[in-house]
């Protein structure tokens, strides 16, 4: 579980290029494995993750509407890729290029969900902390956190529209 009152530092950090943040959960979302990498970087025990949900490592600074267009797109049974703002158990940050398959059985249905995260291009992080500032703007606008969602979004598509590029394509040319 999640220190309470727990409060961004500010400091980053960072794990090797070679290296891949592995994590496996069921349908909620709730954690069934943590790789050492990802219990290091994020800075809990495997005992301390497994069984909680994924958002023990959820940064406040973290727009909600990206994690509904991630589990809308995992829940359909697609893949996604997304750039996500970790905050671990100091409080500490952590960026992830993150790749997430749903898991299914023999028939198809989803069973959970597998996610690798790779360490992200700096130029990446720059370009997205400000798209993703812009919508965490927008989720602040209402005290409502469903409507602020919403809003925001709207905004990601109204982007993706200006670009002319699916998500998928827009999030692999930032």
């Amino acid at each position: 579980m999640r220190p309470a009152g727990l409060k961004p530092t500010g400091i980053e950090r960072r794990f090797q290029e070679d290296e891949i943040i592995v994590s496996k959960t069921d349908p909620k979302g709730i954690i069934t494995y943590a790789n050492s990498v990802f219990c290091r970087v994020a800075g809990y025990a495997e005992a301390e993750l497994v069984g909680q949900p994924h958002n023990i490592v959820r940064h406040p600074d973290m727009p909600r509407c990206v994690f509904k267009l991630l589990w809308d797109t995992i829940q359909s049974g697609q893949e996604i890729f997304a750039y996500v703002l970790n905050l671990a158990k100091t409080g500490d940050h952590y960026w992830v290029f993150a790749h997430v398959t749903p898991t299914l059985d023999a028939r198809g249905n989803i069973i959970g969900y597998h996610s690798n995260r790779r360490v992200p291009e700096r130029s990446a992080v720059e370009s997205i902390q400000e798209i993703y500032r812009m919508l965490l703007a927008e989720e602040r606008k209402t005290t409502d956190w469903r409507k602020g969602m919403a809003a925001s979004h709207e905004m990601l598509l109204g982007l993706l529209r200006k670009t002319g590029m699916q998500y998928e394509e827009w999030i692999f040319s930032v």
